[in-house]
């Protein structure tokens, strides 16, 4: 984050809600790219799978062992660090928008949504 939560809370609330829209782009670029090597790196696999000769113990140990698969899945596994990162900060500004009585992003958690009590039926 390139501001601290002081700075953050000290911000006008537009400014504020300008930083949380910025922060969800960067999240949402950010995870569009993750999930783009993550799907090519998944095609990568298979078509080395297919293009093994030999048994399926064969071909999957072929697939494992590949330097260049496990490199690339190394990459896959630090941008997913970095999508955590990137999604701290939008939930830090989110989090400071709501203190602050400010409308923040419109998200529901599915874990507020199996909290809330069933509602009395009849009535």
């Amino acid at each position: 984050m390139t501001m601290s939560v002081e700075q953050l809370w000290s911000l006008p609330e537009t400014a504020l809600i300008g930083a949380y829209a910025e922060a969800r782009r960067r999240y949402a670029e950010k995870k569009f790219e993750r999930d783009t090597q993550r799907a090519r790196l998944e095609w990568m696999r298979a078509k080395l799978f297919v293009n093994t000769p030999g048994n399926v113990t064969e071909r999957k140990m072929a697939v494992d062992v590949s330097e260049e698969l496990a490199r690339k899945g190394q990459e896959v596994r630090e941008m997913t660090r970095d999508l955590d990162m990137l999604k701290i900060d939008v939930d830090v500004i989110d989090t400071m928008i709501r203190l602050r009585g400010a409308q923040g992003g419109p998200q529901v958690h599915a874990d507020e949504v199996a909290e809330k009590p069933p509602e009395p039926e009849g009535e």
